[in-house]
């Protein structure tokens, strides 16, 4: 019987020390300051919320603008202004190099930016269309020059007047054939073949070589000449 009474007694609650309840009192105050922050912290976003609402809503209506350029915001605040243009059917993008100097830009469906808008604006500078118009012909203009640059290059390393015809009305048109034949081109050396790469004669002792066997020929077949004449 006595065991069971001191279980008993032992299993009641002890009364709380002064300790104890100071602490369970600094707990209470401080869960209601934090519900009461979250409640006004709710609060403002849907304050937030209901004002940019009402600003994207005049936007549209407004047919003179094409965009429109917030002041810096926080990032929740951005959030919710990205949200509000969605929902209203906008494009919205985040601008600025840190967090406090990020901002948000408004654009209308009809008049969505062009990637070199969107690259001024990333650089921290201002959209100037005609100055960009500038550039994008100036740049057109110097991809045709270096284009045609290169095409004269390929032009002079290759010319397209034939050897044949360039010395035929010195040495005939055998044997501008005949030194044609020896100026086969070569992908290693551009125009000019290995071998010629190597040969230290000068085109005049080349033509008088050439000559030389024309007339060998003309005296190994005489009666080929004589019908020839």
């Amino acid at each position: 019987m006595a065991d069971l009474l001191g279980s008993i007694l032992n299993s009641m609650e002890k009364p709380q020390t002064v300790g104890d309840q100071e602490s369970r009192r600094k707990a209470r105050e401080q869960a209601a300051r934090i519900k009461k922050m979250e409640e006004e912290d709710k609060r403002k976003k849907a304050e937030f919320r209901k004002k940019m609402e009402k600003e994207v809503s005049d936007f549209i209506q407004d047919s003179s603008q094409q965009k429109r350029k917030y002041n810096p915001m926080g990032k929740i605040e951005r959030s919710i202004l990205h949200d509000v243009a969605e929902v209203a059917g906008l494009t919205s993008f985040s601008f600025g190099e840190d967090e406090e100097s990020r901002y948000v830009m408004l654009f209308k469906k009809e008049f969505a930016p062009s990637d070199e808008e969107l690259e001024a604006y990333r650089k921290g500078e201002e959209w100037d269309p005609q100055l960009a118009e500038q550039r994008r012909r100036l740049k057109e203009q110097a991809a045709l020059e270096e284009a045609a640059s290169s095409q004269a290059k390929k032009s002079e390393a290759c010319p397209n007047s034939n050897y044949r015809d360039k010395y035929s009305h010195l040495i005939g048109t055998s044997a501008a054939k005949d030194a044609a034949h020896t100026l086969e081109a070569n992908s290693a050396y551009g125009c000019v073949p290995v071998a010629n790469k190597r040969d230290t004669r000068s085109i005049e002792e080349a033509m008088n070589e050439i000559r030389a066997k024309k007339r060998q020929k003309r005296e190994d077949n005489p009666g080929a000449h004589s019908s020839a004449s």
